[in-house]
């Protein structure tokens, strides 16, 4: 039997905005109801990135732990993964307040690219000092790969003891400074992943269900959300991030893969 897929749900990032799709949530409680309807759609895991009111990106950890005690006050149980990315140009201080108590994983940003017009900046001293971090604080790290050195970077984490079993790896296709979105590069991608270890793939823009939908074949997990791509067919604005779950679900089963519930995703990802 096809193991079953893990969906995750990226209902906010820290660039896009309602001017790209009025469905962008900024509140605590819109974020939270967000990744709540995502949950309900078939999504086992909700990314969470955090924001002020006005819509500005935030790392504050009251944020955090706002948006978790919704989530969890809503019934849902969801994986929680909190985001260290931040925004471009944040501290890697300010980036740090998103793992709060209630986290289960957190991301691992595996490499300085340019990202879009500006610099997403992640020096080999900060990737270590995260992994410490969520080594400390006993999350699941999600390693974040948007092109193929970071790979290098990742052997090179575990080769020195950075980093350790359990781990997800999130590969990270169509950023502009990152790799294209293509099947040759997935490929290329996975045929390079360290053994064992399970991988996601989040498709940027229109390349989002798309490289679902490949993953899905190439015996994946799937990433999909506003945070990377705000519409559902050319064209056609999203509702919500739970409207793009529920066209993956329906990828999945098509293509003979079970949604992964809560508890499932948890065993495959070695979460306590």
């Amino acid at each position: 039997m096809a193991e079953p897929v893990i969906v995750t749900a990226a209902v906010v990032g820290a660039e896009v905005t309602r001017a790209q799709n009025p469905a962008v949530p900024y509140t605590p409680e819109e974020i939270a109801r967000a990744a709540v309807d995502a949950w309900r759609a078939g999504a086992a895991v909700v990314h969470l990135h955090a924001r002020w009111p006005d819509g500005r990106p935030s790392q504050e950890a009251a944020h955090f732990r706002e948006l978790i005690d919704r989530i969890r006050g809503a019934g849902s149980d969801a994986v929680i993964q909190c985001s260290t990315g931040g925004a471009l140009g944040m501290s890697l201080d300010e980036r740090l307040g998103a793992l709060v108590p209630g986290a289960e994983m957190g991301t691992l940003n595996l490499g300085t690219m340019n990202f879009g017009d500006g610099v997403f900046v992640n020096t080999r001293p900060d990737i270590v000092r995260v992994a410490a971090r969520l080594r400390e604080r006993r999350l699941v790290p999600e390693c974040e790969v948007y092109d193929a050195g970071m790979l290098d970077t990742l052997r090179w984490l575990l080769e020195r003891g950075h980093l350790g079993a359990p781990y997800h790896v999130q590969l990270v296709l169509g950023v502009p400074g990152g790799m294209s979105a293509t099947e040759r590069n997935l490929r290329f991608l996975v045929e390079g992943l360290p053994q064992p270890a399970r991988w996601s793939v989040a498709g940027v823009g229109r390349f989002q269900l798309p490289m679902a939908e490949l993953a899905l074949r190439l015996g994946g997990h799937v990433r999909v959300g506003l945070e990377d791509n705000v519409f559902v067919a050319k064209g056609v604005l999203a509702r919500g991030s739970d409207e793009l779950v529920s066209r993956t679900v329906e990828l999945a089963l098509r293509a003979g893969r079970a949604p992964a519930r809560p508890h499932d995703a948890r065993r495959l990802l070695g979460i306590a």
